[in-house]
């Protein structure tokens, strides 16, 4: 029974993505056949499906390592009836390579375009796999530039961390800049590409597959994961406000699990950065330097992420540079 749902299910995708019917169809025979995940290409990368020609990498919650290989975030496929999107490339150039096997295992068609969701390492060591393809690389209008101020600390560490070889994962910038907002036809199916102002970073990208209503978040969301902050806690909370207003069938994070029950997910996230940056304006206020932030601001775990302990005192640290000059 299952295997002939499953044949429905590609040939629908296949033949009749065009049409509203065989979406439906579609999203009802995800819901009845049990979750898989793919287990594609040289390496084993699984890829698992999460709505009628979505898959997902979900990377896992450790430090970048040799294990990993540096691929610790999520990564997005999208099938289109013409040819395929990637959203983010992982952490290192063997990943990247990976992760295209693993595509060519799932479809014939071609791969083209890797959309970046903002500039670190773990989102975008891969690009090479796919640029030196001649793939079209898109990423927010910031994102070479401040790729490029980072650049030298960004690979550093990837060696000391992974182990890279820095000829081989060298930093790959996007040539597509998304300014403002962008749609890209993939053969019946659309993404809408959508440059965020400043919040987790200063490069944040979010990607929005019209057919299935899947949000592709990038690090704007964490799910179990600790956020981490790395532009401003004050326009990342007013970001997710304006995201919390859209309808979205299902959110993929940028790291954690798949998310359904949107914008409920997102109230352990708002709540630690409200916390973050009512803490750190109280510390300022009463004139306690660095060191003293960084040891009293929201110190208790009441959200139990995961990598508190990793991530914590330095958001303290990046919350606090943002309000000095309040």
């Amino acid at each position: 029974m299952d295997a002939a749902l499953a044949l429905l299910r590609q040939w629908l995708l296949m033949r009749l993505a065009a049409s509203a019917l065989a979406w439906a169809l579609l999203w009802a025979l995800t819901l009845i056949l049990p979750a898989r995940a793919l287990d594609a290409g040289a390496g084993g990368l699984k890829l698992e499906q999460v709505g009628p020609g979505v898959y997902v990498y979900w990377g896992p919650h450790e430090e970048a390592g040799p294990a990993n290989q540096g691929a610790i975030a999520n990564v997005g496929v999208v099938l289109g009836e013409r040819c395929v999107a990637v959203i983010d490339s992982g952490g290192s150039l063997a990943f990247g390579q990976r992760l295209r096997r693993a595509i060519m295992a799932l479809t014939p068609k071609p791969v083209c375009a890797l959309i970046n969701t903002h500039l670190h390492p773990d989102h975008l060591l891969g690009n090479g796999a796919f640029a030196e393809a001649g793939i079209a690389v898109y990423g927010h209008a910031r994102l070479p530039q401040s790729l490029a101020s980072r650049a030298q600390s960004y690979l550093a560490a990837a060696q000391r961390e992974v182990g890279l070889d820095l000829v081989g994962s060298e930093l790959h910038a996007p040539r597509e800049r998304v300014a403002g907002a962008q749609w890209l036809d993939l053969g019946q199916r659309r993404l809408l590409l959508q440059a965020q102002p400043l919040a987790h970073t200063a490069t944040d990208l979010t990607v929005i597959d019209e057919s299935t209503r899947t949000l592709f978040a990038g690090d704007l969301v964490f799910v179990e994961h600790v956020p981490v902050v790395d532009g401003s806690v004050r326009g990342w909370l007013s970001v997710l406000e304006g995201l919390a207003g859209q309808d979205f069938a299902q959110v993929v994070p940028g790291h954690g699990p798949l998310v359904r029950n949107w914008p409920a997910a997102l109230m352990p996230q708002t709540a630690y950065l409200g916390r973050l940056l009512d803490g750190t304006r109280r510390a300022l206020d009463q004139g306690q330097g660095l060191q003293q932030a960084m040891d009293a601001v929201a110190a208790q775990n009441l959200e139990r992420w995961l990598r508190f302990d990793a991530f914590h005192r330095r958001n303290v640290a990046a919350v606090y540079t943002e309000l000095e000059w309040e």
